[in-house]
């Protein structure tokens, strides 16, 4: 498996799958990849900047309106450079937003600005997975073409078992890679 200067924009979305992106960026970063994390408000109430930028080497982003390291505006620079912006976890929040076409975070700006590839790993409660208007939201990101890896079944953080735990670190990696074949 080779990765070998692929850039990734990872999203990190608020849900207590967070913590596993810890492992996704790793096996990124094992297989050669260049992982630049975009951290949702949410997901930093579950995971540090300080964690994902020790584990991406990489600056993290998390505001739409930083004050600038350089002239670029970073929505749109983090698109131009972005082979694939990967979600994970992705939270029915994201999921709606991107379906709707809104651009309220740097998240949802840079997928909205971005040709790259887009990969999104659902991670929920297996009710919130399975209303009708979540799995519409995820057939009209299909019909962009939009690629999705779904949750597998089992316990869930909130003590309930069915669909709606982020997908094994293996899988997602796997589905990266699948992207430039």
């Amino acid at each position: 498996m080779s990765l070998n200067n692929k850039n990734i924009i990872f999203g990190v979305c608020g849900g207590i799958a967070a913590y596993k992106s810890c492992d996704v960026i790793r096996g990124l970063v094992k297989f050669g990849a260049n992982v630049e994390c975009i951290l949702t408000n949410g997901g930093a109430k579950f995971i540090t900047p300080l964690t994902l930028q020790t584990l991406s080497k990489n600056k993290i982003y998390s505001e739409m309106f930083d004050i600038f390291d350089n002239w670029e505006i970073n929505h749109i620079s983090l698109a131009k450079k972005a082979d694939v912006i990967l979600i994970a976890p992705a939270t029915a929040d994201i999921i709606s937003r991107l379906a709707c076409g809104r651009a309220n975070d740097l998240l949802s700006c840079a997928v909205l600005a971005s040709k790259a590839k887009i990969l999104i790993c659902p991670a929920m409660n297996f009710n919130m997975l399975n209303r009708k208007v979540t799995q519409n939201n995820i057939e009209t990101l299909k019909s962009y073409g939009y690629k999705f890896v779904m949750p597998e079944k089992g316990e869930l953080a909130c003590g309930d078992c069915g669909d709606g735990r982020l997908a094994s670190v293996e899988t997602i990696v796997s589905a990266v890679e699948r992207l430039f074949l």
